[in-house]
This record gives C-alpha cells, sequence and structure tokens, in this order.
C-alpha cells in the first residue's frame, strides 16, 4: 500500500480515533457521551473514517497465547530493482504479518510468527529463499514485545 497525502482530520475525529484506541469495542452511544456530541455525528464520522481508509477495525493477537512461539523481525536486503516484487511476494505470505520497504542498512523489514524455532528455519530456508532479489537477511527473535499499539497517532 503506498502513502497516501494524509487528510488533515478534525478535533472530533481525532477525539473519536483516541476513544477507540483505548477501547475499540465501545459502542458508538458509550463514545458520543463520552465526547458530548450526538450519536449520528460518531455514527457518520466512523463511517467515513472506516470507508476513507483513515482507520481500520482490527483484533491484535498476543502471539505467545496464539501459539507463535517464534516472533521475528527480519530484516531484508534486496536487490535495488526487485524490491517491490519482493515487498508484494512477502505480502502474500501467511507466516508475514508486516511489510515495510525501509532507508538504512536493510531494504525491507518482515514479521514474522511461526510456532518454533523449526519452523522459522524453514520458513528462511524454503519461502524466504525463493523471494526474487534477496540478497541477505538478518533475524531478530522477539524475547517480548513490550508495546504493541498504533495510538497516539492523531
Amino acid at each position: 500500500m503506498a502513502p497516501r497525502r494524509a487528510r488533515i482530520l478534525d478535533e472530533v475525529d481525532r477525539r473519536i480515533i483516541l476513544r477507540l484506541q483505548q477501547d475499540g469495542r465501545e459502542s458508538i452511544v458509550g463514545v458520543a457521551r463520552r465526547l458530548r456530541v450526538s450519536e449520528g455525528t460518531v455514527r457518520r464520522r466512523i463511517k467515513r473514517l472506516l470507508e476513507g481508509d483513515f482507520v481500520r477495525v482490527v483484533a491484535v493477537p498476543n502471539p505467545w497465547m496464539v501459539g507463535f512461539d517464534a516472533v521475528t523481525l527480519i530484516g531484508l536486503r534486496v536487490d535495488l530493482d526487485k524490491i517491490d516484487q519482493a515487498a508484494e511476494k512477502l505480502a502474500s505470505m501467511r507466516e508475514v504479518h508486516f511489510v515495510a520497504v525501509t532507508t538504512g542498512s536493510y531494504d525491507i523489514f518482515i514479521w514474522v510468527m511461526v510456532p518454533s524455532a523449526e519452523d522459522l528455519g524453514s520458513f528462511i530456508k524454503t519461502q524466504l529463499a525463493r523471494v526474487p532479489g534477496v540478497v541477505r537477511s538478518e533475524s531478530f527473535i522477539n524475547l517480548e514485545i513490550k508495546k504493541s499499539t498504533f495510538s497516539g497517532v492523531t
């Protein structure tokens, strides 16, 4: 997904997003009460924010609690003319949960979640090795996640 020019959100949009970041299950009525605006306003704003792809509603699981014991950030060096192709291929893989094309020492970072170290080794040797243009990879196994949120982006 290519970055787009951000539309400036007004204060009501920001406050709605902040409320939903604190409790994504809060009802429209609850949000409206807390923000002291009408239910109709909140309903319309949420609909517009969702349809405009400004926000997405997702459940963020704790990887270790759902059976992923090998949670790994992998930095990839990729042939420059194959970065987009590699990123698309990586994004299509079930084990890959985050793909970012970056600057710096690595061209792409991916976040991989698999059940075990053996599965991680298999992923690296079979799937990652077949991605066009990948020259080098370095794996960073997550021992613990201290923060996993997108709050504060408004």
